[in-house]
């Protein structure tokens, strides 16, 4: 069994930072890695950032320069720091196990113009 925790949404003003976190429990194969998706109101979700397989992190054009994730392998928790945040980032935001189907329960990020 593998658990999934966000934490850290919220609402800010346009330009505004949150940080989220994703803290795993469970089996160890499952619970490093994990990658940030989002699903904004009537639009697919979609991906956000995550690892490579070799350690190197990836993003959607659209956070490139903006967002940018890291992870605590003491902690199995996976963090994702957002920045200038613009309204168009509002969304549920997820983490999901890299190497298993595990979703957390979603994070709500609200940005306001």
């Amino acid at each position: 069994q593998v658990q999934l925790v966000e934490s850290g949404g919220g609402s800010v003003q346009a330009g505004g930072s949150l940080r989220l976190s994703c803290a795993a429990f469970g089996f160890a194969a499952c619970t490093h890695d994990m990658s940030w998706y989002r699903q904004a109101p009537g639009k697919e979700r979609e991906f956000v950032s995550g690892f490579a397989n070799d350690g190197s992190t990836r993003y959607t054009n659209s956070v490139k320069g903006r967002f940018t994730t890291s992870q605590d392998n003491a902690k199995n928790t996976v963090y994702l720091q957002m920045n200038s945040l613009k309204p168009e980032d509002t969304a549920m935001y997820y983490c999901k196990s890299k190497w298993c189907d595990y979703w957390g329960q979603g994070t709500q990020v609200t940005v306001s113009s």
